[in-house]
């Protein structure tokens, strides 16, 4: 289950509706009823944040959302959109991480989800990341 207080506009998370899972970007939030809108791309549902799981961040994730990648010859990997950087010293590894943007740099000891990158890209650069982001 994911914190409602994590989650904003643009978001993509996972829903379970009756065993069905689907992904979604988040649309609307009912702050009163701690309910999250996802489109589906087929219709916009609401959920209860019991429904919901966070994505995993992984290399696909990191592609489907258009970062471009340098592997390094020491098993590094850089992943690149404009000015924002990943780093992860184990390309294997998704769990130990160093993002920045300019002069702001942040060093992540624990794995993050597709949402939370969102949310770290979204504050330092303050533009949305999602599929039809820039670059």
């Amino acid at each position: 289950m994911i914190k409602f207080q994590e989650i904003k506009l643009g978001d993509f998370l996972l829903a379970d509706n009756e065993g069905d899972t689907c992904r979604g970007e988040v649309t609307n939030l009912n702050t009163d009823e701690k309910q999250v809108c996802l489109d589906t791309g087929v219709q916009e549902f609401w959920f209860e944040t019991r429904q919901l799981t966070a994505i995993p961040l992984d290399d696909k994730e990191l592609m489907s959302l258009k970062f471009t990648k340098e592997e390094n010859k020491d098993g590094s990997v850089k992943y690149l959109k404009g000015a924002f950087r990943l780093f992860f010293p184990d390309r294997d590894n998704f769990s130990k991480m160093e993002i920045w943007y300019r002069d702001e740099r942040r060093h992540i000891m624990h794995s993050l989800s597709v949402h939370q990158l969102q949310n770290h890209f979204h504050e330092m650069t303050k533009v949305w990341l999602n599929e039809a982001s820039y670059g």
